[in-house]
């Protein structure tokens, strides 16, 4: 007995049956050879290929098992597409392990024919169109036909799908993949479709249903595999695949990168009736590749303009480096080229043209595409319609017109979301929709050119024609005549009829003598609509106007009348900002300003006259701004014509009631003056200084130091602008910043004062003393010091006269140990040791330095530290 051990493995990646007939035997069985072809990805981390195979064969009509058996692997090859070329970039790996399953079986005739069958779980994980792939396992059959249809169904060699496997396909690129199949039955026909893939063995152990690898298989009927949304199995690419079902090529643009589940059935046709259906199911990897690829549109149609923008439709791709177009117009001189990416081209007359892209021309992935390109400009879609009630129909109308060809077909959608007659395919329909609303009535229209256009118009169905009147309220004087204004589709009717003309159109003629309602039906063909306009009717115009008033020279006022006055008339226009209103605002420049008005309905008018009165504002002057030193006073002088003044703010000011207060501002200030008058203008005046504050001088002359005679000292004093030294011995300039000061052997010492002043003359002093040394340069340093705190001697240091710099200062104790060391004059040693004091002893010093001249002094002692 052959045993074979299930074992639950994700590799499965296609399979397919098939046989070849080899005649009937003694017993008159018809003899089959048949052979299971299976695919695995070599690359695949699952289980290798079974080295046997559990296949079964079913009688088709019962599902009855009639035969069953381990069959052994006859052979096993490698299917791999080698180097793809050079004009495909990061192409997917295609390498396939294809194990070959053979027997021979002998079967009776049957009316209803055999399924042959074998069941493998599972297919490969991540499977783009299918759901939890993992775990979703196989089913691959061939049928035999019986003789049921016609008479010679067992005499049948199955149709055998011989297409290429290694086939390159590139994500969102134009492919082609062949399953066409061939069929040694000369008289038979074949035809191809998508179709589900079935379902088969589950993931347990062992051989029994359920098993990986059930021994037996399960007979018919088989499920399908479960896809995953969008896909289906008559759509497992998605819908920009297809396949032609006269040769099994599948053609179109690969969906996204990824793994797909696609089955092809081939329908075996004799003599006009299909006989039986043979399948391939494939995983197929579409590659994340890039192709260089020319690809166009199938047409183009332009119907607005001769311009048309082209580009290669095929995805962007590195491996493109040029472009070449020709447009088929040579009449268009130099421009029937080009090697734009996206060129534009203006087509040079109507017609039909032939375009050809080349990507890459004279190169090794050189590629072309040609399409058609129909230019008819002048196309022009337009609707119109009449009617909008709801009791009748609308009536639509196409008002396109074309400069080429004839419009010749119409499709309306009439946007009624409730009817689902809500459409025609006539040029002018009619439709009487069930309900009030806007409707967005949808039109296409086409040419017999090819143009094609959609128009979107909103068409509102009310159950009350629409009537829209000029106005619903007016006045009249006697004994003036109305017209009154009122638009709409249908029959007008006005009431009253009394002191009317023309009461059954949109624009009667009315002068009544006493206010009246005049009311107006609209009639659409038995829609209705009503409404009314009021005339109020006067004898005369009423007319009050504003009481005469005093305003401040320069300022506006409001003029207003109260009146029943339907139009308005003010003199003088020049000082109005519109002398037609009823409440104009004016300007008025002189001291005694009449302002007349004339309130007018109709042919009556009453006049009336208001008087403005103007008086200037009391005159004010603050004075100029000042700039002033920092903590200095500030004297302000004011003056004005009014009667009192007030200064703000007031809490730096010294006699803030006065008109020439003193200010001591902290910081920059505005100073307001402000001045009432007890007559004239009842308004106040005001007017600004500012008193600025320079900042504080912050003076520095420099810190004291020493020099010896005939050394030059070069002073640097900071904070102003100007400077001025005093006394100016030894100086070369007292009234610069940096004056350099040599001084002779008689004197000691100098204490100067420098005066810093900034640009607004303001200024303070700061102070530096130098004293002069009457020796060569060198560095003191003392015999001893006595660092207990006091303050007198607590440091040893040293001091330099006559030296530039000093490279170091060191100090040793007895044992040779650095104890102190620095390059900085007058810095010092506190006795101090790692912060341990230092008992009395007697400690050594170097020094070296560079004195002015640049001449290097080295020097060295000792000191005595004294506890």
């Amino acid at each position: 007995m052959f045993l074979t051990v299930s074992v639950f493995a994700n590799h499965i990646t296609g399979g397919e049956v098939y046989y070849v007939y080899q005649g009937v035997n003694s017993n008159g069985d018809h003899q089959y050879h048949v052979t299971l072809k299976l695919y695995r990805d070599h690359f695949s981390s699952g289980a290798q290929l079974d080295g046997a195979a559990a296949i079964a064969v079913f009688a088709t009509g019962s599902g009855s098992m009639v035969w069953s058996n381990s069959v052994t692997m006859t052979k096993q090859v490698r299917l791999i597409l080698g180097s793809p070329g050079p004009c495909i970039n990061n192409p997917p790996v295609v390498d396939y392990d294809v194990g070959y399953y053979e027997f021979d079986i002998a079967l009776p005739p049957s009316i209803a024919g055999y399924t042959i069958a074998y069941q493998r779980c599972c297919r490969i994980s991540g499977i783009n169109n299918l759901s939890s792939s993992s775990n979703v396992g196989a089913t691959y059959t061939a049928i035999i036909p019986g003789n049921g249809i016609v008479s010679t169904g067992p005499d049948n060699n199955s149709a055998h799908f011989i297409g290429a496997d290694t086939v390159i396909v590139c994500a969102g690129y134009p492919f082609t993949y062949s399953f066409a199949a061939e069929d040694l039955d000369p008289t038979d026909e074949l035809s191809y479709s998508f179709c589900d893939a079935y379902i088969g063995g589950g993931q347990g152990q062992g051989q029994g249903p359920g098993s990986a690898a059930p021994n037996p298989p399960a007979g018919p009927t088989y499920s399908f595999v479960p896809y995953a949304a969008p896909y289906s199995g008559f759509s497992p690419l998605g819908g920009g695949v297809t396949i032609n079902s006269s040769t099994g090529l599948i053609t179109g643009i690969a969906p996204l990168p990824g793994i797909y589940v696609v089955t092809v059935c081939v329908n075996e046709i004799r003599n006009g009736e299909i006989i039986a259906t043979q399948r391939k199911d494939l995983q197929i990897k579409s590659g994340d590749c890039d192709v260089a690829d020319a690809n166009l549109q199938l047409e183009y149609i332009e119907c607005g303009g001769l311009t048309l923008t082209f580009q290669n439709e095929a995805p962007p791709n590195p491996l493109i480096n040029s472009y070449y177009w020709e447009f088929g117009d040579p009449a268009s001189g130099v421009l029937n080229t080009s090697t734009d990416p996206s060129p534009v081209h203006p087509f040079s007359a109507p017609g039909e043209y032939t375009i050809k892209l080349v990507t890459n021309r004279g190169q090794e992935c050189s590629d072309s595409a040609t399409s058609t390109v129909k230019v008819w400009p002048g196309f022009f879609p337009a609707i119109t319609s009449t009617g909008v009630c709801l009791i009748n129909p609308v009536q639509f109308n196409d008002a396109t017109t074309t400069n080429f060809g004839v419009v010749d077909s119409w499709r309306w959608d009439f946007g009624e979301p409730t009817a689902t007659n809500d459409t025609s395919r006539l040029q002018h329909p009619s439709y009487t929709y069930p309900v009030v609303g806007p409707k967005d009535v949808r039109f296409i229209v086409t040419n017999s050119k090819g143009c094609i256009d959609t128009l979107i118009q909103t068409v509102n169905i009310i159950d009350k024609p629409p009537i829209t009147l000029a106005f619903r309220d007016t006045l009249i004087c006697v004994p003036d005549a109305l017209q009154l204004q009122a638009t709409g589709t249908g029959t007008f009717s006005w009431t009253p009829l009394t002191n009317i003309v023309n009461p059954n159109t949109g624009t009667p003629t009315v002068n009544p003598t006493t206010t009246t309602l005049y009311k107006v039906q609209l009639d659409d063909q038995g829609c209705i609509n009503n409404d009314s306009v009021l005339v109020r009717v006067v004898t005369f115009v009423s007319l009050n106007v504003r009481t005469d008033t005093t305003i401040c020279l320069t300022d506006s006022v409001q003029l207003f009348a109260v009146s029943d006055g339907l139009r308005y008339q003010w003199t003088p226009t020049a000082d109005l900002n519109d002398p037609t209103l009823k409440n104009p605002m004016a300007l008025p420049t002189q001291p005694i300003n009449v302002y007349q008005v004339v309130a007018t309905i109709g042919s009556c008018s009453t006049p009336g006259d208001v008087t403005v009165r103007t008086v200037p504002y009391p005159v004010v002057d603050a004075g100029p701004d000042q700039t002033i030193c920092f903590n200095k006073p500030a004297f302000l002088q004011g003056t004005h014509n009014g009667n009192s003044h007030t200064w703000s703010p007031t809490s730096s000011l010294l006699n803030a009631n006065t008109l020439n207060p003193t200010a001591f501002p902290a910081k920059t200030t505005e100073y307001t003056l402000t001045v009432h008058a007890s007559a004239g203008c009842p308004k106040p005046s005001s007017d600004s200084i500012t008193v600025t504050v320079l900042p504080k001088i912050i003076p520095y002359a420099g810190r004291d130091t020493m020099v010896i005679v005939g050394q030059p000292l070069q002073f640097n004093a900071e904070g102003g602008s100007s400077y001025e030294w005093f006394p100016s011995t030894g100086l070369n300039d007292p009234f610069i910043k940096n004056p350099i000061g040599i001084y002779a052997p008689e004197i000691d010492s100098v204490r100067y004062t420098v005066l810093v002043y900034n640009e607004a003359g303001c200024f303070d002093s700061a102070f530096i003393k130098v004293t002069v040394f009457k020796t060569v340069p060198y560095v003191f340093v003392p015999t001893g010091f006595t660092p207990n705190g006091d303050g007198l001697n607590d440091l040893v240091r040293p001091i330099a006269v006559g030296v530039k710099r000093i490279n170091t200062f060191s100090i040793y104790n007895r044992w040779g140990q650095l104890v102190f060391k620095t390059t900085t004059n007058g810095h010092g040693w506190d006795g101090r040791i790692k912060g341990v004091p230092q008992g009395s002893n007697v400690y050594v010093w170097m020094v070296s330095a560079v004195d002015y001249l640049d001449k290097p002094i080295f020097l060295k002692g000792t000191v005595t530290l004294i506890r």
